[in-house]
């Protein structure tokens, strides 16, 4: 089989908050208080999950209680207790409990911006924190700060000290005792909870009041085929670091399991990059090596090979086991600007990759269904003009909507039954996902940039905000 040419996904910053009815209308219809308590327990008490799901069932917003560091302590024996009796399938629990009790609490003990910051210039003194790394913290925390005093939240200061506290006490976590993911990694949700996380550091990124859904209908489709065993497979474009998050976001109140459960083609970019590798930690990923950067190191060129081939195999364990949904970016990378207009669109996507993924679908003996979703979140987290070789770029954060929308899958038959022969098919098939994403890009887009909100509707696409 050929190697795949597929996107990287990325992750982005973190953070933590607690609803407030009184927020600013902005953030409609979720928006964030800091916990009465310090920064310190606040964040730490989101870190060990209690049992429950936090996400809500009505509203994008998740709610987290906070403790007092007696509570704290407890909690933290009381799970080590509870590991230390478990079976050996939960080996990995205690292995990673064990690195949350002993390492540096730095970040956690903050309660100002000024103890934030001078924590990371400790950590360089220490020798725990790389210099470059510490320079592409201080610059997170500004312009993530930024972007969340746009959203005009009243109590944005405080949202942000949290967010970035848990984001940096990551961070240097993963610096103490780096994680390796394997080719198929399981979101981590114990002992703390990344994928929460990841998803309370975006939320106040994005301005729901101004954000879209388009025929959500057919999310509810996929839950039904995915419960009846079936696999659904997505063809998207791909925008920015934060696009698992923004998905999950857009979808939490109406189709969680959708949310949770969505398995992303991801480059190795996030798994690498100290400052996503939290937030790549929090979903589930088939892990390869992107075409783009496939040759950026000619002596590695075969080892990414053996590694996408033993990715490919996983992939299909997964989808012979059914009730699988994987998002997949065959543009191989983020979209970008056109860089005369200044004008986004989705990136044109790769043909080969689209195919390996209907291959891998059709061999699996289970039923499957392939979906072209469009996204449009770009203003949140743009990437950099060009695609960069070496990791660590700079990160732009802005406060704004965001667009998600998906059209009815398209059959490979019905595609080849109208073709001269099986190559035509596969461009045709490949230009028929394209121009679909981009289709509904555009009405996304006359929404959000063109503030027509539900009036941009047209008769494939029907917007809402099921978030109400």
């Amino acid at each position: 089989m050929s190697s795949l040419s597929l996107t990287f996904f990325a992750t982005t910053a973190p953070r933590v908050l607690v609803p407030s009815s009184s927020s600013n209308p902005k953030l409609s219809p979720s928006s964030y208080s800091f916990s009465a308590t310090t920064a310190r327990w606040h964040s730490t008490a989101v870190s060990f999950r209690s049992g429950a799901r936090r996400t809500s069932a009505t509203c994008p917003c998740a709610s987290f209680s906070s403790f007092n560091v007696r509570a704290m302590a407890k909690m933290v024996q009381d799970r080590e207790s509870a590991v230390s009796s478990s079976s050996a399938s939960d080996e990995q629990n205690k292995k990673m409990l064990n690195i949350e009790v002993n390492h540096s609490r730095t970040f956690l003990d903050v309660r100002s911006e000024q103890d934030l910051l001078s924590g990371i210039g400790r950590e360089v003194e220490a020798g725990r924190l790389p210099s470059n790394l510490a320079t592409g913290m201080e610059e997170l925390y500004h312009n993530y700060k930024n972007a969340v005093f746009q959203s005009g939240n009243s109590r944005a200061d405080e949202i942000v000290l949290s967010n970035m506290a848990v984001a940096f006490d990551r961070v240097l976590l993963d610096i103490e005792e780096p994680f390796t993911f394997s080719s198929y990694h399981k979101s981590m949700r114990e002992p703390f909870d990344y994928y929460m996380f990841g998803q309370n550091y975006i939320r106040p990124l994005v301005d729901f009041r101004s954000s879209y859904v388009g025929n959500v209908s057919l999310f509810f489709e996929m839950e039904e085929k995915l419960n009846q065993g079936h696999n659904i497979v997505l063809i998207s474009n791909h925008q920015t670091e934060a696009d698992p998050a923004i998905i999950a976001l857009l979808l939490e109140s109406t189709n969680p399991h959708v949310a949770e459960n969505l398995t992303y083609i991801a480059g190795d970019r996030v798994i690498t990059d100290p400052l996503c590798k939290p937030f790549s930690m929090g979903r589930n990923l088939i892990c390869v090596y992107s075409k783009k950067h496939m040759l950026d190191v000619p002596e590695l060129i075969e080892m990414k090979r053996k590694s996408n081939t033993r990715s490919l195999k996983e992939m299909a364990l997964l989808l012979r086991g059914g009730s699988q949904i994987i998002w997949i970016a065959p543009s191989g990378g983020r979209d970008r600007p056109d860089p005369v207009t200044g004008e986004w669109y989705p990136a044109p996507f790769d043909t080969s990759s689209i195919d390996n993924m209907r291959r891998l679908a059709e061999h699996s003996g289970i039923p499957g269904h392939i979906y072209p979703l469009a996204l449009l979140c770009h203003d949140i987290m743009p990437p950099p003009p060009q695609v960069e070789r070496e990791v660590g770029e700079k990160r732009v954060i802005s406060f704004h909507g965001a667009g998600l929308s998906v059209a009815p899958e398209i059959s490979f038959p019905d595609i080849i039954t109208a073709s001269k022969n099986p190559e035509e098919a596969k461009e045709v098939y490949t230009q028929a996902f394209y121009n679909s994403v981009t289709e509904q890009y555009n009405v996304l887009k006359s929404a959000i940039h063109g503030q027509q909100g539900l009036k941009a509707s047209i008769p494939s696409v029907s917007l809402s905000q099921p978030w109400g």
